[in-house]
């Protein structure tokens, strides 16, 4: 489970890892909660990237109410092309959610530990999504949702699930819904290689998600 995570990294980063412009600045984000609009990259009308901000928590076009997006958050991706909620927006419309870094929650001692997760050398990391448009009130709500995997050796000692992430060379192909099965995209839902992340605890201060900045990421003992 992806339940909340981090986006501060910087855009020039962005535009050179997923070729993406970043018209304006991101507010970098240290605990970033459900509900909330988050940065995706997704393809847009002619096949071009763009960066777009959208409700974490994808309502389905068909939902009569949008609280069912509180509930869909997470999407696992070995059951994208059975779930009715997922099915259609695992076909047609695939995105790639930002962060920097996520929390997971480790069982210690009888409570609750938070840890960040991150990458070793820093770079911004894209979570497989999954994006849809909901036209049920005046404004129409673009939401979206993150795809979780099985997770790997690194990060069992944590959660037995993590965000699929994908590779700068694999963005591509997951973003051409057009040219890319669903079958060929499953294939690049897998956990990421061992070696590539690094974990440290962090305060409780977290567990609120009206608490915010970079102290959030302070290593506590």
């Amino acid at each position: 489970m992806c339940g909340r995570y981090t986006f501060f990294s910087p855009r020039e980063s962005v535009t050179r890892l997923f070729d993406t412009p970043v018209p304006l600045p991101i507010e970098a984000r240290y605990n970033i909660a459900p509900t909330q609009f988050v940065p995706v990259i997704r393809l847009d009308p002619h096949g071009q990237r763009q960066l777009a901000m959208l409700h974490w928590g994808l309502v389905p076009s068909w939902a009569k109410d949008k609280a069912i997006g509180n509930r869909m958050i997470n999407a696992r991706a070995e059951t994208l092309a059975e779930k009715p909620s997922f099915k259609k927006a695992f076909a047609q419309r695939r995105c790639l959610v930002l962060a920097s870094g996520f929390y997971e929650w480790r069982k210690q001692d009888g409570a609750k530990r938070p840890y960040f997760i991150s990458r070793k050398d820093s770079e911004p990391i894209a979570m497989a999504g999954l994006w849809e448009t909901w036209r049920h009130e005046a404004e129409p709500l673009e939401s979206c949702t993150i795809i979780t995997t099985e997770a790997n050796e690194f990060m069992r000692a944590l959660h037995h699930r993590m965000p699929a992430m994908l590779a700068p060379e694999q963005c591509g192909r997951w973003l051409d819904s057009q040219n890319l099965s669903m079958a060929e995209a499953a294939d690049l839902l897998r956990p990421l290689e061992e070696d590539g992340l690094q974990a440290w605890p962090v305060s409780t201060r977290v567990n609120n998600p009206r608490n915010e900045g970079a102290q959030l990421l302070e290593p506590v003992a």
